[in-house]
């Protein structure tokens, strides 16, 4: 019997057609109402009896009518994950469930696009809990972050999600801020390259990789959790900006989310100069542009720029923003009302819609044989009771724990040792663990990790992962040593009662490790994370009283902090026998601190933000210009007790023979310039050769050094490398009077250091010629090649 002929594909479903044309097609067939559907999510489970996890949560949250809205269809899905805790399998039949509902809704049987929170890994129950970013920065090694990345996305796939909110691009200009933790640290370049690394891997796991907070968000006045932001454009181009531009040059990024703040009164969301004519005009991005949650319609409660909804919608649509999030507030009928206003033409809506529908194309999510069961369920029945596949999808298998751990180790920064580190054979008979954070098994973890972030509102659900004590990675590391321990005191209240049981112990041992730092939490439930600001840097509550307690006692002092941002540490800085920094280093972070303070793990960790002598003298960064550094008419110094880059290791290294291969370039050339790096000492260690760049005299103010270049060795004892660097003059360029970037002939110093207070060689060239002109394709890396030392 003949085949019955099947119908033709509509051509939005037909994968032979090339997708703007598939697209085109589709967006001929639909109404204003169902191109308008695609360009906002909606938040099933969430809050609205307070800020839980998003900013003015109970200000914006309503009650939707999924039945009244899936008929148009449906942009995303938010949070299906990380909105409470749910088993994975649970959660990933549940969402397979409601994409086919919302397909089957639709005319044109279009999904969502699900998108979840990944800044420190998937933000799901029981999925892995790996390292905050500012320990990424810490690790100074680009192509383990991008692994860890793609493993970060192949969990997330598996259950079918399509969007990573991830990563923050954003440059630390105030410590005092919350969210320095979810930063990857305070130069650009480091910045730049790491989150770039990220993408890549999210990427390559098929998730849509998210820039956020585009662009300024981390320069608010007093570091106070969006307020304004003050800087001049030259800033904002010199420092915030280049992390982005980077990652949309070279990463395959396809999304960006813009801003909470307003940059000098011209709120993010509405800024269409930064959102069209620098992103997409001028870096050529073509994805979607998504809203922080709220954000647009905060142009109209928080901004005051627009005096409806309405406005905010057409104001943020036409600067550029595709699709609202985290639910519908002002894309749903506020804009379809602004559009038959006339107060914004359709053409707009179009612009957004074909951003957004490309997307769904290029994730397969139009073709025919499109289907929502995701890889982690494909023969599974999906008609079962979803309780019967509880435990069935583990998203913290033990190599993803042993991927933490990897990063863990490499991100935990010895700041200052006397020698009694490493402890190794010589371990201590009684060691004495004291400090609030000695036994607590959220210390390690950042506030976007999910038993903190979500978790933190359930406190009867389990934790979903195991996550080990300081103590209990003591006492596997130290089985021979006797180990007590007490608290002291609270993370943060004035409580000093426990002094007394704690110094007792203190006298009484041969070593204390001292467990202080931060509680991650949002919106003033810690004191570090979202909403987390910090009035200084002392350490919070009565810690440093305590730390100082413990110094009095005699007993040498390891001071140990699991922390979310970087801390003045009072007398501790001159008298810790050692200080140990770890930047919420994740489920495997104790067993990472513990390696190191036992020398199974030698130190490699490096500042990737500099940690203040003094509470109070902030802002500070080492980006600064001269008049930003110490001085005789100021009785503030704000000089680091650590800079940028520091690190130390169990081992000693020598810099030597630097060889300048021309000490003079025209401003379109380059220097070429090579040194040798040897370990002397008696273990295998890491060095990170860092290249600095100092410009004595330009048009406009620069800082005294920025960084420029770096290069992890990993070296054996006796073992030297010679390091060949290529350093383009375009790194040399900055931005001129007249907004335009530069290179100006001139002296300049490049000089290799092993931290911003560290300089060991420096070589003095000079750019010759005249002005030369840059643009957005500008050289953006310096090239380092490591070979034997006579190659």
């Amino acid at each position: 019997m003949a085949t019955e002929p099947q119908p033709p594909l509509p051509a939005w479903n037909d994968p032979s057609l090339g997708t703007p044309e598939r697209v085109d097609a589709l967006i001929r067939a639909m109404t204003l109402k169902e191109k308008v559907a695609q360009l906002f999510g909606v938040w099933v489970g969430a809050s609205d009896e307070g800020a839980e996890v998003a900013p003015h949560q109970h200000d914006m949250e309503e009650t939707v009518d999924l039945d009244a809205l899936l008929p148009d269809g449906l942009g995303q899905l938010t949070r299906p994950f990380g909105t409470v805790p749910v088993d994975p399998a649970v959660g990933a039949l549940s969402l397979l469930r409601t994409q086919r509902r919302i397909a089957a809704a639709n005319r044109f049987g279009i999904p969502a696009v699900a998108h979840e929170e990944c800044l420190a890994g998937f933000a799901a129950w029981g999925a892995t809990a790996y390292p905050v970013p500012l320990s990424w920065g810490a690790t100074f090694d680009p192509e383990l972050i991008r692994e860890m990345a793609a493993v970060i996305g192949g969990d997330m796939r598996a259950v079918g999600v399509h969007q990573g909110l991830a990563p923050v691009l954003d440059v630390v200009r105030d410590a005092r801020w919350g969210r320095v933790e979810e930063t990857i640290g305070e130069d650009p370049y480091l910045v730049g390259t790491l989150a770039t690394a990220y993408v890549r891997g999210l990427e390559s796991a098929g998730i849509v990789a998210t820039l956020k907070h585009f662009a300024g968000y981390s320069a608010s006045r007093a570091g106070r959790n969006l307020a304004p932001v003050g800087m001049g454009r030259r800033e904002l181009a010199d420092v915030i900006l280049p992390p982005f531009e980077m990652a949309v040059r070279e990463s395959g990024v396809r999304s960006v989310m813009h801003a909470y703040t307003d940059t000098d009164g011209v709120p993010s969301a509405a800024d269409d100069e930064l959102l069209t004519g620098l992103l997409r005009d001028t870096w050529g991005f073509t994805g979607t542009v998504v809203a922080d949650y709220f954000g647009i319609a905060f142009l109209k409660t928080l901004h005051g720029v627009a005096g409806t909804f309405g406005e905010a919608a057409a104001a943020a649509l036409a600067a550029g923003v595709d699709v609202e999030l985290p639910t519908v507030k002002t894309f749903g009928g506020p804009l379809l009302d602004a559009v038959e206003k006339g107060e914004l033409t359709e053409d707009l809506v179009d612009r957004a819609v074909r951003r957004v529908l490309t997307q769904k194309v290029e994730l397969g999510l139009l073709d025919p044989d499109w289907t929502p069961v995701p890889a982690a369920l494909r023969g599974v029945d999906t008609t079962a009771d979803p309780e019967t596949l509880r435990g069935a999808i583990v998203l913290d298998p033990a190599a993803n724990r042993e991927l933490a751990g990897r990063v863990a180790e490499r991100a935990v920064v010895l700041l200052r040792n006397d020698g009694t580190l490493p402890l190794g054979a010589g371990t201590p008979r009684r060691i004495a663990l004291i400090g609030p954070n000695a036994d607590t098994p959220k210390a390690v973890l950042g506030c976007y990790s999910f038993p903190v972030h979500v978790g933190g509102q359930h406190p009867d659900v389990p934790l979903g992962i195991d996550l080990p004590t300081l103590r209990d990675a003591l006492l596997a590391e130290f089985p021979s040593a006797e180990l007590v321990s007490a608290p002291g005191c609270g993370v943060d209240d004035p409580d000093t009662s426990g002094f007394a049981e704690a110094v007792a112990l203190a006298r009484g041992a041969d070593l204390v490790i001292a467990a202080l730092g931060d509680r991650a939490g949002l919106f003033g439930r810690g004191t570090s994370g979202e909403g987390c600001d910090a009035e200084s840097l002392a350490l919070p509550g009565v810690q440093q009283q305590l730390l100082d307690a413990l110094l009095d006692t005699g007993t040498p002092v390891v001071t140990t902090l699991l922390a979310g941002r970087p801390y003045a540490l009072g007398r501790a800085t001159g008298e810790s026998a050692a200080i140990v920094q770890a930047f919420f280093p994740g489920e495997a972070g104790t067993a990472a601190v513990a390696a190191v303070l036992s020398g199974r793990t030698n130190p490699s960790g490096r500042l990737p933000v500099s940690v203040p002598r003094h509470h109070g003298a902030q802002p500070s960064t080492y980006l600064a210009a001269r008049l930003g550094h110490a001085s005789e008419v100021s009785d503030i110094d704000p000089s680091p007790a650590y800079g940028f880059g520091h690190g130390l290791t169990y081992t000693t290294f020598e810099w030597t023979d630097l060889a300048v291969g021309n000490e003079t370039a025209a401003t379109d050339g380059a220097f070429e310039l090579a040194l040798t790096v040897r370990n002397t000492g008696p273990r295998a260690g890491t060095e990170l050769v860092q290249l600095y760049l100092h410009d004595p005299v330009a048009s406009v103010v620069q800082p005294v050094q920025r960084l420029i270049g770096y290069r992890r060795l990993e070296l054996a004892p006796g073992e030297s490398r010679r390091v060949h660097v290529t350093v383009p003059a375009d790194l040399a360029s900055f931005t001129g009077r007249d907004g335009t970037r530069r290179v100006e002939p001139g002296a300049l110093e490049l000089a290799f250091g092993a931290s911003s207070t560290d300089h060991r060689l420096t070589a003095r060239v000079t750019l010759t010629g005249p002005v030369r002109t840059l643009d957005h394709t500008r050289r953006l890396h310096a090239t380092f090649e490591a070979g034997s030392p006579a190659a």
